[in-house]
């Protein structure tokens, strides 16, 4: 058992007592007994300012998130056998949730209790990301486990976030375990994608939107909705999702030619040739273009859409960009909805974890009023259940998404 204790600072218990994982540098008052040497993600017993245990967590000292809750059980011991046992529930938890795809996420950090760590299975392979100081420490213990847990051989390394930066951390991507194609092919509700693990977005592909991208095939095709918008578009999960659904005329907008070139082949590779020789008659645009500018010039030409999905990268990366990112929000949504037709959807989503779904509905409801119209609630969406939210650390809560429909 380590001998390092955290002290807090009078009334700084109060986040742990309600089960909150996370210490701030502000609410430290001292820290004793650890070897300077080997810090970082060291395992220190938190105590408050009168002695008493509040918590087992790791240290790291060179983010303003000083500590990670690993246990609020003073029995507990932070081992290869505590790692083993949390990847096993998390395990046996998305083994029951009876997933449409062979690609999901198997670890979500904090609400799976373990701070900084995501494991995402894609087929046969899990990627990695050790986000924080503690779990990049266990890594070794980790990996074993994972391997032990699923029998998967390989493990790619996707720890390349700028947040390994703010833990003092080197970024390193790379295979830890096997070897092989860092290519992969996943299934997601009938629709088929390749996924590159070396360079694409997140862990290789954004899975915390597979049920909203069924979602939109649904509605796309309960709605009967031709023309699509599909802004973002990154490798064309959502387009596929709307051809799925029936549209026949998508338009797919995006600044990363690289990503277009994927989605291009992928359309093909599902049966969608943009003509009378594919699996219907479509019409399939793959723009590279700045999305805001697209959005002003399409206004400019009069054009109309039935369907708009708005899937921006995270415009609010810290607390502090808030403002900012609410700015670019509205505007966006603004020149959206401007470009719907009556009785069309808008799909809309954030994924920046300081904007609440609350503050995220008030920016879009501003965007409508100063865009001039009259929209109705549909849907509202967020990650799926292999991206589960601990009610106590309501920052899990990054994606939020609203389905609306213009009157």
């Amino acid at each position: 058992m380590t001998l390092a204790t955290l002290t807090l600072k009078p009334g700084k218990e109060k986040s742990l007592k309600r089960a909150h994982p996370w210490i701030f540098s502000g609410a430290v008052a001292t820290l004793r007994g650890v070897d300077e040497s080997a810090i970082n993600g060291v395992t220190v017993r938190v105590v408050d300012s009168a002695g008493a245990f509040l918590a087992w967590a790791a240290l790291s000292p060179q983010s303003q998130i000083r500590a990670r809750v690993w246990s609020f059980d003073e029995a507990t011991t932070i081992d290869a056998a505590f790692f083993a046992q949390r990847i096993q529930a998390a395990l046996a938890n998305r083994a029951s949730l009876a997933l449409d795809s062979n690609g999901w996420r198997l670890v979500h950090a904090e609400a799976d209790g373990l701070p900084g760590l995501v494991v995402d299975r894609y087929d046969d392979v899990l990627v990695t990301q050790f986000g924080a100081a503690g779990v990049e420490r266990w890594r070794a213990e980790i990996v074993a486990a994972l391997q032990s847990a699923t029998g998967l051989a390989r493990i790619y390394d996707r720890s390349d976030t700028d947040t390994r930066t703010l833990e003092g951390l080197p970024a390193r991507s790379g295979w830890l375990a096997g070897a092989g194609d860092q290519s992969v092919q996943i299934n997601e509700h009938g629709i088929h994608y390749t996924v590159d693990l070396a360079v694409g977005h997140k862990t290789g592909w954004y899975l915390d939107q597979r049920d909203n991208r069924l979602a939109l095939q649904e509605l796309v095709r309960r709605h009967r909705l031709a023309r699509v918008l599909n802004c973002f578009c990154y490798t064309g999960g959502f387009s596929l999702s709307a051809l799925k659904g029936g549209a026949t005329h998508v338009v797919s907008v995006d600044s990363s030619a690289a990503a277009l070139q994927t989605a291009c082949e992928q359309v093909l590779k599902n049966g969608y040739s943009g003509s009378s020789s594919g699996r219907k008659a479509t019409h399939i645009e793959w723009l590279d273009a700045d999305v805001f500018k697209f959005l002003r010039e399409a206004r400019a030409r009069e054009e109309r859409y039935d369907c708009i999905v708005l899937d921006p990268p995270k415009f609010a990366p810290t607390p502090a960009s808030v403002e900012r990112a609410a700015r670019a929000y509205k505007d966006i949504n603004l020149l959206g909805l401007r470009l719907l037709n009556p009785g069309g959807l808008l799909f809309t989503f954030s994924c920046s974890g300081g904007v609440s779904a609350e503050l995220f509905q008030k920016i879009v409801a501003g965007a409508a009023a100063d865009a001039g119209v009259r929209c109705r609630i549909v849907k509202r969406m967020g990650a799926p259940l292999d991206h589960p939210i601990a009610m106590e650390f309501p920052e899990g809560e990054y994606l939020k998404g609203l389905v609306l429909q213009r009157v």
